[in-house]
């Protein structure tokens, strides 16, 4: 007697209808010329899956199952799709450049079955912090002060719910955003815990909260930057992302062991933040026309040189974005890629596994580039390379810690590097820092008296082209009152101050001399450019800032 095994039966006939539905993907894809995969039997990369939310990807029949930096790998039904097709779209103008794949609605679910996987991904492997858009939107809504963080936060310390740590996490980073911080500082006391934002380069405190609720948040904080719970003597560098719409903003975590507990920064990574237009620099405009004529040659070295958190980075990056054109290959070497530029090929350092600034800038030569850009010069053999790339038909852009642009000469001189070189080598050296600028609709005039209409008044007699200052006042400044609009603080935004030494003949028969930069200085006197106290002071007197402000950054009543 046959039996009949209906499970048996069924398993077939699924079988027969995967098999059929896996054919009729194949020859679509055939039809459309569009490749096709059976994504059954091919892995799928979780965090992938961030690029798209699981509606939206449900929504347009689209799934992304691959990326690698903004290479990216798509799955769709059918080309014809018109929400397939506009998904695209919107991943190519936020940056992406996709690979399309013709695949079947099985291969579609198991991507999109994997969505569920994301909440264990980002506690315990990929680091990432997922948090709503809608959520962000609508806290952004009700924050426009200090005072409104600090609110948020006290609201959520009075409940005694499970997820409590997680909301306080949220919120500080999504007030910092909102806000525009650079960095989260969480700093225990014996008591409790201080936390503090850094706005615009100074750092405002928000509010103190009790010690125990620290310790949570610090683990809750240690588990995203896929740091180690049990250590607490040592320090310790990680680093998570949030997810906000189309924008990816990476957050650096770090941990130093203080008397009362570990210390915490969290650095906001905010592409946004950073995207700054070469004209919106606040660079004054005949120095502006000499710089578009210097990023423009095809070879040389443009150095921006500053402390950290001068703003450095965002002038290279504007500098780049001012010259990219399809023609060309530009590769960078940055620590870490902070905001991601279309058409350009970004790389990231790596110390630990030997991928060095020195090393990537060796890597980049073979790749037959015109423009590179390296992050930073910090030794001789990275100073060696990048001089030699620009002595050899390169256009190479790079920065140095040093306080101003005379200072940079000497410098390299002081890495070893030979001084013919560098002077054949360099195009321009340019220093600055940043300022904050006043809030338009609440600064105040004010009379230019007393020590402060000295100090003024004695940087001025020392530039050395009057036409600079023909048609500026120099009776009144202007100071700071705080309103709603920039948040009770006085000052909204930043804005740069700038100096430059070009390499003409008499900086070159300097820098043969084993100049200090006294000699530079002296030696650039006859280019008659602003030096970065001249060009704060010129903002000071147009309303952009205060003279505090500019004191504050340069140290102007020290040096008097």
């Amino acid at each position: 007697m046959i039996q009949f095994d209906e499970e048996k039966q069924k398993d077939r006939v699924k079988t027969l209808l995967k098999k059929e539905e896996e054919e009729l993907a194949a020859t679509l894809s055939a039809h459309h010329g569009i490749p096709y995969i059976d994504l059954s039997t091919h892995s799928v990369n979780i965090d992938s899956l961030r690029i798209i939310k699981e509606a939206d990807a449900h929504a347009a029949s689209i799934a992304v199952f691959n990326a690698t930096d903004k290479k990216i790998d798509v799955a769709i039904l059918s080309p014809e799709n018109k929400k397939s097709v506009e998904a695209i779209e919107d991943l190519k103008r936020r940056g992406y450049v996709p690979e399309v794949f013709m695949v079947s609605h099985q291969s579609l679910e198991k991507v999109w079955d994997r969505y569920k996987d994301l909440s264990y991904s980002f506690e315990t492997k990929s680091g990432a912090l997922d948090i709503s858009n809608e959520e962000i939107l609508e806290m952004t809504k009700s924050v426009r002060t200090l005072d409104d963080i600090k609110k948020l936060i006290e609201e959520v310390l009075s409940m005694n719910k499970a997820h409590r740590i997680s909301k306080i996490l949220e919120i500080i980073l999504a007030g910092a955003i909102s806000l525009n911080a650079s960095d989260v500082h969480l700093e225990p006391k014996e008591t409790d815990l201080r936390l503090r934002y850094r706005l615009d380069g100074v750092l405002t405190d928000i509010l103190h909260f009790d010690s125990k609720t620290f310790k949570l948040l610090l683990s809750r904080i240690k588990l995203v930057s896929e740091l180690k719970l049990n250590i607490k003597e040592k320090a310790q560098d990680g680093r998570f992302s949030i997810k906000l719409g189309d924008t990816e903003i990476e957050i650096r975590t770090s941990l130093i062991p203080s008397p009362y507990g570990e210390s915490v920064v969290l650095r906001l990574l905010n592409p946004n933040a950073i995207a700054v237009e070469f004209e919106s620099l606040g660079i004054y405009p005949r120095l502006l026309e000499i710089l578009k004529k210097e990023i423009s040659k095809p070879n040389g070295m443009i150095l921006t040189t500053g402390p950290t958190g001068s703003g450095k980075t965002t002038t290279l990056y504007a500098f780049l974005k001012k010259i990219y054109t399809p023609d060309i290959k530009v590769i960078t070497i940055e620590n870490p890629v902070e905001y991601h530029l279309a058409g350009i090929v970004q790389t990231q350092v790596a110390p630990e596994k030997g991928y060095t600034f020195a090393e990537g800038l060796k890597s980049a030569l073979r790749q037959d580039p015109d423009v590179i850009m390296v992050g930073e010069i910090r030794d001789f053999e990275t100073a060696t390379v990048a001089i030699n790339a620009a002595w050899t038909g390169h256009l190479v852009f790079s920065t140095l810690h040093t306080n101003n642009a005379a200072s940079s000469f000497p410098r390299l001189i002081d890495l070893g590097i030979n001084p013919k070189v560098i002077s054949s080598a360099i195009n321009v050296s340019i220093a600055q820092r940043l300022m904050r600028k006043l809030c338009p609709e609440c600064k105040k005039e004010i009379l230019l008296e007393g020590k402060e209409k000295e100090i003024i008044d004695k940087v001025l007699e020392n530039i050395t082209d009057k036409t600079y200052i023909e048609e500026i006042q120099k009776e009144y400044v202007w100071d700071s009152v705080g309103c709603i609009k920039c948040g009770g603080l006085g000052f909204k935004g930043q804005v740069g101050i700038f100096e430059a030494i070009l390499t003409d003949e008499k900086i070159e028969k300097a820098i043969i001399t084993n100049p200090s930069e006294r000699d530079i200085m002296e030696a650039a006197r006859d280019q008659k450019l602003l030096t970065l106290a001249e060009d704060g002071i010129i903002k000071v007197l147009t309303g952009v800032t205060t003279f505090k402000e500019l004191d504050r950054v340069v140290g102007l009543s020290s040096a008097n």
